[in-house]
């Protein structure tokens, strides 16, 4: 899978990347035919503690999406994981289902 990422309005730290990168590898455990990852993370201004993590993962015939808004990255990039895993299990769901029938 590849796994990009975006900072606006700031420069991650390489243990930010690594977090992300880890976090977003996860989904590989839920659908294995993930064929890219794109993480944005951006704050709205220095004043305001608000950050925000938007994952878009492309599977074949799908692309799924997933934001999540939270006073730290990781706390960000993290539900927002936690909503595409919930997406990729309905996907799953879905099909095996239809197999059966």
């Amino acid at each position: 899978m590849n796994v990009s990422i975006t900072a606006r309005k700031f420069k991650a730290h390489e243990t930010l990347k690594q977090f992300v990168k880890d976090e977003v590898s996860m989904l590989n455990k839920y659908n294995d035919d993930i064929l890219s990852a794109d993480v944005k993370l951006s704050f709205q201004n220095p004043t305001n503690s608000i950050k925000t993590a938007d994952i878009t993962v492309t599977i074949p015939g799908q692309i799924l999406n997933a934001t999540n808004q939270s006073e730290d990255f990781k706390k960000s990039v993290t539900a927002s994981v936690e909503k595409l895993i919930k997406q990729l299990k309905t996907i799953k769901s879905k099909r095996t289902t239809a197999r059966v029938k």
